[in-house]
């Protein structure tokens, strides 16, 4: 097949390490033609370009700056997606045919993008659904629900719902709360088609472990708690912040490493009170973060205790991938910490609750034989979340 990719996420490479990357590299490596699309923020001063390549082509599109930064250019240069990418392709890609047109949420802004290819290509469409918005957008009041920019997304929404041959989403929760509230979607045209990885296996030493610690500062005798990846509104790092005040564990060390809206507040808070269980580092680059990720010992996640879509972060994958436990606080609509309590990999916490997470805290930091949370974790890697399940969900519907 020729499959064209639509994103909103900087890939350079197939080769690089990621659920798209790694997706699309599968496709590349069973045979089919691979063509991405994806963005280069105007900070960077670069052109749109196209390098085509056997290993996979990219298509390079210069837009506005829409990672990162302030809400104003975000929402105008979200708008603009549409209009840029459209003329890119048709610079760019209008003498090639597609089968397939995959892409995923966020934006839900490419529906004329998507249209066109389709009627072109009479091709398939397939929407990989990452993120339910604008309702996000309402749960974290940065959109007013029934205003006029509400109204405006929703309808982009509901025609992108319109225009999938099949939705893709990331857990069971996540599809029955679509189709709970877009009755108007076939339910034969949804399925669960989660977020899945490459794995790549890491193995160190304990002394490499110790020595990846001592490089970044972090005690080489406590047990650490690791929260990595976007440090943004969503994910109600208020909580995280109050669980590091609130632990006197003297077992417990937290590390927080990422960047995003929150970051120079998170950092502040750090300056100002000036932990001795906690460090901030911030965001590394993957192959860093990715060693420092196996000399930790439990994984965090934390989500906004307001959303009512169910959201399903990544860095699940990350973790379970270094074989170690999580603990997730999140919003009591999301599926996340009930799929990890069943797998017997970690627990569960409703965001704000200190109590329970105190009490969590205390069964994983003092848990007899935490390597059976860890084999655990990487069981449930292994069932549900390698690269082939959604290869072959997508080829299916192909």
């Amino acid at each position: 097949m020729n499959i064209i990719f639509l994103t909103l996420v900087d890939i350079n490479s197939l080769d690089e390490r990621g659920i798209y990357q790694d997706l699309l590299r599968k496709f590349r490596n069973e045979g089919h033609n691979v063509v991405v699309v994806s963005p280069v923020e105007r900070r960077r001063n670069i052109s749109t370009h196209f390098k085509e390549s056997a290993e996979g082509s990219i298509l390079k599109v210069k837009t506005f700056n829409i990672q990162k930064t302030n809400i104003i250019e975000k929402g105008i240069g979200t708008l603009a997606l549409e209009f840029q990418y459209l003329s890119a392709i048709k610079k760019y890609l209008s003498h090639k045919k597609f089968d397939l047109i995959l892409y995923s949420t966020p934006p839900i802004t490419l529906v004329k993008v998507i249209e066109y290819l389709k009627k072109k290509n009479n091709a398939k469409t397939y929407l990989l659904l990452k993120d339910i918005f604008p309702q996000n957008a309402v749960d974290m009041k940065l959109l007013k629900e029934g205003g006029v920019l509400h109204r405006k997304f929703v309808n982009k929404e509901k025609k992108l719902y319109r225009i999938s041959d099949t939705i893709g989403c990331m857990s069971p929760a996540n599809a029955k709360f679509l189709l709970k509230h877009n009755p108007e979607i076939v339910p034969e045209k949804v399925e669960v088609n989660p977020n899945t990885i490459e794995p790549v296996s890491f193995n160190y030493t304990p002394e490499e472990k110790n020595n990846i610690r001592r490089k970044y500062g972090i005690p080489t005798d406590k047990k650490v708690l690791v929260y990595g990846g976007n440090l943004g509104k969503p994910q109600g790092l208020d909580f995280l912040l109050d669980t590091i005040a609130a632990t006197k564990d003297p077992e417990a060390f937290f590390l927080i490493v990422g960047e995003g809206t929150e970051f120079d507040r998170i950092q502040k808070w750090f300056n100002d009170l000036k932990p001795v269980n906690a460090k901030l580092i911030k965001r590394l680059p993957k192959d860093d973060y990715d060693r420092l990720l196996t000399a930790c010992d439990i994984g965090l996640i934390f989500l906004d205790k307001n959303f009512l879509i169910p959201n399903f972060p990544s860095r699940l994958l990350s973790y379970l991938e270094m074989k170690m436990p999580v603990i997730a606080a999140t919003d009591p609509n999301t599926d996340i910490g009930d799929i990890i309590e069943e797998a017997k990999c970690g627990y569960k916490v409703i965001a704000g609750d200190q109590k329970e997470m105190q009490a969590k805290l205390q069964l994983i930091l003092h848990k007899d034989n935490l390597q059976e949370l860890a084999d655990n974790a990487e069981k449930l890697l292994l069932k549900e979340y390698l690269v082939e399940r959604s290869y072959n969900l997508i080829v299916k519907r192909a």
